[in-house]
């Protein structure tokens, strides 16, 4: 949350300049104006005007370049940490995104600098790129038509009549020629071109006018949309998979300021809700017994049918199956709510709508008899299991509601074990090879 600069620095409050103030002040008021899904909204903290990110984490570039990180409230549930254990936590989580899957900065080396998260994204591309360079860049045959003073792949006779009727010493002719001129070399010239633009690293800014340097036979990409819809990674372009997965982060509209004007202001926000959940899918996978496996946003039903057209299609976030037969719906919630609550009226801090959707899930895809879990971030406030919850309606279906250990990386699962037949109970023991002999043996191998 931000507040203009000279206010108190107090719980949750960051004080910003006030100019970038006033331009988060501006992109709140209008999201609200327009009717918009607003990423940022205007509130008041201790009597001052202050502006909150609702939901997204990531980074944002103000128009005068101060950069302002948005990183996950993971103090109550990593048991403290500052900054930079919430940066490490971003990046890890990340990593589990499909277009961050590239992401390879040793997190212990990223806690220890404080590289600020834009310029990490942009390290990331570079190494990328320079990678890229190593291997080759690829070149392709493209069709070109010039005037030329020998002839040279086949002669356009009607241009050629008209440009050359008194010019006997040239040639109009269209020819094929072998050029790194091609849509991925545009794409990556381009991105190379815009991250020398962002960054303030001197290390990032010599190494992005030496890549530039090698792409300098290359034009940038006019229309980087219709470049990227000519990508083609065919045979031997394996290594260009990286480098233009960042390339497509940097030049498209990846975060919610799209349409807040031509500033060209570098901002990378993405939900939280689909981070965590992308995160949980990673490791839950990795927790489950032979025979069971995870699937990630399954959309097959629907919750009515209307004219012979399906209504509302029910999504679940994660689906637990053996033999494809669905066994278990699980749904992941990026909120802190409070295990340790005792009155009935407070309810844990649980939203009664995502009891009416995993309810609706367990109905289609377990057909009324199962169970189904709601899965939220580990807190010192949520650090076990809920008690059951039961559908009185639906004798069969029963409702967990189960914290997920960011550190540890694992769903904690009901001490009665009623879900041990999906997960293992335990993380099991890895062993490097030399670790497992025989007993008797042991005095032999010391």
């Amino acid at each position: 949350m931000a507040t203009a600069a000279g206010v108190a620095d107090g719980p949750g409050l960051h004080p910003v300049p006030l100019p970038v103030f006033a331009w988060l002040e501006a992109q709140a008021l209008r999201l609200a104006e327009a009717g918009e899904a607003p990423w940022l909204r205007l509130t008041q903290r201790r009597g001052r005007r202050a502006v909150q990110v609702t939901n997204f984490v990531g980074v944002v570039r103000a128009p005068d370049g101060h950069q302002i990180e948005v990183l996950p409230k993971v103090g109550k549930a990593m048991n403290g940490g500052g900054d930079a254990e919430a940066r490490q936590l971003l990046v890890e989580m990340l990593r589990c995104l499909g277009g961050f899957r590239h992401i390879q900065t040793d997190s212990a080396q990223l806690l220890a600098t404080h590289m600020p998260l834009l310029e990490v994204f942009i390290g990331e591309f570079l190494r990328a790129v320079a990678h890229l360079v190593q291997r080759g860049l690829r070149s392709d045959y493209t069709a070109q038509q010039d005037n030329l003073f020998a002839l040279r792949g086949k002669l356009q006779m009607a241009a050629h009549l008209r440009r050359n009727l008194c010019r006997r010493d040239r040639f109009f002719a269209e020819f094929d020629e072998f050029s790194p001129n091609r849509p991925e070399n545009r794409l990556l010239h381009s991105a190379l071109q815009r991250v020398l633009a962002w960054t303030t690293s001197q290390a990032h800014q010599q190494r992005a006018r030496e890549l530039c340097f090698v792409f300098a036979d290359v034009p940038i990409s006019e229309h980087p949309a219709t470049d990227f819809q000519r990508v083609r990674l065919d045979r031997g372009m394996a290594h260009y998979d990286g480098a233009l997965a960042w390339a497509r982060l940097i030049l498209e509209d990846v975060s919610p300021l799209t349409g807040a004007g031509s500033h060209h202001a570098p901002s990378l926000l993405f939900p939280m809700e689909a981070v965590f959940e992308a995160f949980v899918a990673k490791h839950l996978a990795r927790q489950l017994r032979p025979g069971f496996s995870l699937r990630t946003q399954a959309c097959n039903l629907s919750l009515a049918r209307h004219r012979a057209q399906n209504w509302f299609r029910l999504k679940p976030d994660l689906l637990v199956q053996a033999s494809k037969v669905n066994r278990l719906v699980l749904d992941t919630k990026w909120k802190l709510i409070d295990g340790q609550q005792t009155s009935a009226s407070e309810k844990y801090g649980l939203d009664q709508g995502d009891f009416y959707q995993l309810h609706a899930y367990g109905q289609n895809y377990l057909d009324g008899a199962g169970v189904v879990v709601l899965i939220y971030p580990k807190t010192d406030a949520l650090n076990k299991a809920l008690p059951v919850f039961e559908f009185p309606k639906s004798a069969g279906l029963r409702l967990w509601v189960l914290p997920f250990c960011l550190k540890d990386k694992r769903l904690l699962l009901p001490e009665c074990g009623s879900l041990d037949t999906y997960f293992a109970a335990q993380t099991p023991t890895v062993l490097t090879f030399h670790e497992i002999v025989d007993p008797s043996q042991e005095k032999a191998l010391t």
